[in-house]
């Protein structure tokens, strides 16, 4: 059954957008999940549809949000061994491989995480957000590692939405880069857009955009006759917008170790030590590992938080760099 909100705009609440009144209203809900009902036909203002979140309300508007039932989804369960490294009846933390999806979309609509949810618990996930991201709060990319939590019902969905929307969640990302950070330690703030030449790709905007805020600091700098120069770094997110970290870098001229997507030609290696130029080019993935995850439970209202080793493959480059640093 939809569930009908019906409102009258009173004079304290005049002249703000119509998604923030409504978040305001209903705190149950999230501002991401309001946004996406109104761009879906579910908002009225005095009988009109309005589909444009950001729409200004006056006195007296009589505002009918609409939230449908939410889809069940008709995903294929997917036999994957997830690394789960906490579990309630509330949420799931899951250490994520490099190498798979977090959703189905166009190419794999069967093997991701989300049909390795569907395996491990159908039953107990999360549905209003999109039918096929059961439980998907947030997500790294498909050749990125590490931390990501993941919504077993719509009260915990909601709860973690409107933390991460707050900035409250705790994201800590470790990268190797090519080059050195200038300043070694920093905040890089920019807007974020998606790119107008590949619209898989994002870029820094000039004038248009997301916020995106990444702070970084430099933890090792690797640098001598056999190795190229490559830092090893720490970025603290205070926002997430897609391809972050990944577009912070190379916009600095320090793309990450790996990346396909945001790579810039390098010469071929000169007197690199052979076993590291091995381990360099059999590399298929970006080095980016979500390290650190925190956040308050969305029931308890404790604070969590988790934190995952780099993967053997990214640990071994790191060891022989080190090796070949001294």
């Amino acid at each position: 059954m939809k569930n009908i909100i019906k409102l009258i705009v009173k004079d304290s609440d005049k002249e703000i957008r119509v998604d923030l009144f409504l978040t305001k209203k209903k705190k149950e809900l999230s501002r991401t999940r309001v946004k996406n009902l109104i761009l879906k036909e579910n908002l009225k203002i005095n009988n009109l549809i309005v589909k444009d979140p950001s729409k200004k309300i006056s006195t007296d508007d009589k505002i009918t949000f609409e939230i449908p039932e939410p889809k069940k989804a008709s995903l294929k369960p997917y036999e994957y061994k997830l690394d789960i490294v906490y579990e309630d009846s509330d949420l799931i933390v899951i250490n994520k491989f490099a190498g798979i999806s977090m959703h189905p979309s166009v190419g794999n609509y069967d093997n991701t995480i989300v049909n390795a949810l569907m395996n491990h618990d159908d039953k107990r996930l999360s549905n209003i957000g999109d039918e096929l991201r059961p439980g998907i709060v947030h997500r790294i990319d498909k050749d990125t590692s590490g931390l990501i939590v993941i919504a077993k019902n719509n009260p915990s969905h909601e709860n973690l939405s409107n933390q991460f929307a707050e900035h409250s969640i705790t994201r800590v990302y470790q990268a190797l880069i090519w080059g050195k950070l200038r300043p070694q330690n920093g905040k890089i703030e920019t807007l974020i857009t998606r790119s107008s030449k590949n619209r898989q790709m994002m870029e820094v905007g000039i004038t248009r955009g997301k916020r995106a805020i990444t702070n970084y600091k430099t933890l090792e700098t690797f640098e001598n006759d056999k190795v190229p120069t490559l830092s090893f770094i720490e970025c603290r997110l205070e926002t997430g917008r897609t391809h972050q970290i990944r577009v912070h870098m190379s916009h600095k001229g320090n793309n990450i170790l790996g990346d396909k997507k945001y790579k810039k030609k390098f010469k071929k290696f000169k007197n690199i030590d052979p076993k590291l130029e091995e381990c360099i080019l059999k590399l298929d993935r970006q080095f980016l590992h979500a390290k650190v995850l925190g956040f308050y439970h969305p029931r308890s209202g404790e604070r969590l938080e988790f934190s995952s080793n780099l993967p053997k493959n990214l640990d071994d480059i790191l060891k022989k760099l080190r090796n070949t640093n001294k």
